[in-house]
This record gives structure tokens, sequence and C-alpha cells, in this order.
């Protein structure tokens, strides 16, 4: 990776609708080099998708929190997939620490949300944080200093 790889990068995370012209231009680079580095970005695995990113309040999900689960063994909740096509859930981490898994999950309200919790606790000890506000929600990945 070198500077040229990184404004590219940060043209691409900052908007991935641009066209590889427009990248071209902004790192004052040919089109054709252009589309030559982001597509070895994307075979080595740097970039691994272009998405929208959404906001779930904004589409009757409210209620966030981050859950971790203290399971163990056959029942953890790593072990089944079917979690994965789960709503609610909109990320899942396996973790290091008292918890196995920490879980993201949007809901619309508190109902939902323990309804939720009560479908995690057959995987263990749900803890949970609610979201009241993200400062951070993201930030695109910049070299290291």
């Amino acid at each position: 990776m070198d500077g040229t790889d990184w404004r590219i990068l940060a043209e691409l995370q900052q908007d991935a609708r641009l066209s590889q012209n427009e990248i071209s231009r902004r790192v004052n680079l040919s089109a054709p080099a252009v589309a030559e580095r982001i597509r070895r970005l994307t075979d080595t695995g740097v970039i691994q998708a272009y998405q929208a990113r959404v906001d779930p309040a904004a589409l009757g999900r409210g209620v966030q929190a981050f859950v971790q689960l203290d399971c163990y063994g056959a029942k953890c909740i790593l072990k089944d997939p079917s979690v994965h096509d789960w709503p609610e859930v909109l990320e899942v981490h396996r973790v290091t620490g008292d918890a196995c898994t920490v879980l993201k999950i949007a809901v619309a309200d508190m109902a939902q949300f323990q309804d939720l919790i009560d479908r995690l606790a057959r995987y263990g000890k749900p803890t949970s944080s609610l979201v009241l506000s993200s400062p951070l929600p993201w930030k695109p990945v910049r070299p290291l200093r």
C-alpha cells in the first residue's frame, strides 16, 4: 500500500459511488491506473464490499444496543448461524473477556428489545448496553502514524 492507494481508499470510503474517472482526477492518476489499483485492492481483500450505510432509526428501529452473551459449549450462539438471519441482529463479534460474543442490535421499541433478549437467553446470559447516542458511528480506515 502506497500513498496513492490510501488516497483512493479515502475517496471510496467517503463515497463509493464515485466513478473511476472522478477518482482519477482527485488522486491525479489515469483512470486505467485507478481501475487497476482498485482491482488489486479488491483482489487482496482490502476492499471487501460496496455498501450503503443505513440509519436504523430512520427505518423505525430507534432502540439500538450492544448485547454481550456469556455462553459456552454446544449452546454458544456462535455455533448457530441462523442467528445471522435475524433482522434485529446487525453485527456479531467473537470477543475476549467475560463474554464470548457481542452483538449490535436494532429494534423498534422496548417490547421488541425484551423479546430479543428472551430469545438470546437460550444461548447464555445476555448483558446489554443501550445506545444513547453515537458521536462517532463510523469513520474511514486511515494509515496508522
